[in-house]
């Protein structure tokens, strides 16, 4: 169906399907930090688990039935190209919020574990491209070590967020993370998830439909997957995370910010887990091409410097934001420009 449409119709379904994407995560950034509050999971934990995951769930779609049609470097690409976007849009978070720094003012250490956690989990899918293709009814050793790795990393993550052994100093420009009305906690939390529950459905028919149309654009216009993948589907499917990282940190939710986007991270790792399963051929990861990998190790790089930028907790720098957010900035400039060009 979506093959017979006529470009500017094909245009028009696409930029709907994101839109319905983008209307519903702005309500789904409020009702987790309800449901953090009533809860008592905390924004950190909140952000990186219900909101990242929500929020994840329109791009496991768009890599998984790429994946299903045979397209591995659309599946791969879609993937490792929205860690990338996504942790680019901390950055201009960065520079919404003018009193300090944002890495700063959002100091919490389950966010700083969750940034080594994905780091951890990037190089599992790395060091599969170079091992011996080896698949166990077609699906990669790899990708069941990722999806413990991504279990045992939450629970650890949740221990952290719950019992932290250290704490980090709190300055002037500190937000804490605590609710915003203290009859919050003592409310029931049931209304909230259900219609949570609700829009995450909507976003994951939202981004069937991005992933048909994204397949078109690869097919009419003789665009490459790579491409198409990491700077078009990606970056719509990730359009979430920056309206609720930046509506988050509108409504003084540092944490739940920066929880989000590094905990929709971890979770966008599994794209390649679920990816693995849909592709019949093999392993999907010795189908990927060096422009895969090359979005996989730009994620990698800008999520060291942002766990840098979280470690150094610079309070004011270049333009008022953090020397990290200008390296992030600067990083996935070149990248795009590259990818572009290549």
């Amino acid at each position: 169906m979506i093959a017979s449409l006529s470009t500017p119709l094909l245009l028009g379904v696409f930029a709907i399907a994101g839109l319905i994407v983008v209307i519903s995560s702005i309500k789904a950034t409020g009702l987790a930090d309800v449901i953090a509050d009533r809860t008592r999971m905390g924004e950190a934990l909140a952000g990186g688990i219900v909101l990242g995951a929500a929020t994840s769930l329109s791009g496991i779609v768009v890599s998984v039935s790429v994946a299903a049609q045979g397209d591995a470097s659309f599946a791969f690409s879609n993937a490792v190209g929205g860690i990338a976007a996504q942790t680019f849009f901390l950055a201009l978070a960065d520079m919404l919020h003018r009193r300090a720094n944002l890495e700063h003012s959002a100091a919490e250490p389950a966010n700083l574990f969750q940034a080594v956690m994905l780091i951890v989990l990037l190089s599992i899918p790395l060091a599969a491209t170079a091992a011996p293709d080896f698949a166990i009814w077609g699906i990669s050793p790899a990708s069941v070590v990722l999806f413990l790795a991504y279990l045992g990393g939450t629970k650890l993550a949740t221990q952290v967020s719950e019992t932290p052994m250290w704490k980090p100093v709190e300055t002037r420009e500190t937000r804490r993370d605590e609710p915003e009305d203290e009859e919050e906690a003592n409310r029931s939390p049931r209304g909230p998830i259900i219609v949570f529950v609700g829009l995450v459905v909507i976003m994951g028919l939202s981004g069937w439909v991005i992933s048909q149309a994204g397949q078109e654009f690869v097919t009419r216009f003789s665009l490459s997957s790579s491409l198409v993948g990491a700077l078009l589907t990606a970056v719509v499917t990730s359009l979430p995370e920056l309206v609720t990282t930046l509506t988050a940190v509108r409504r003084g939710a540092l944490q739940l910010a920066i929880g989000g986007i590094i905990g929709g991270n971890t979770f966008d790792t599994l794209f390649l887990v679920f990816s693995d399963g849909a592709y019949r051929d093999g392993s999907l990861y010795h189908a990927v091409s060096m422009s895969d990998l090359y979005w996989l190790a730009t994620g990698l790089m800008m999520t060291g410097v942002l766990l840098g930028g979280l470690i150094l907790r610079q309070k004011d720098g270049p333009a008022r934001i953090g020397i990290e957010s200008l390296l992030l900035v600067a990083i996935y400039a070149s990248a795009v420009v590259l990818q572009v060009l290549a």
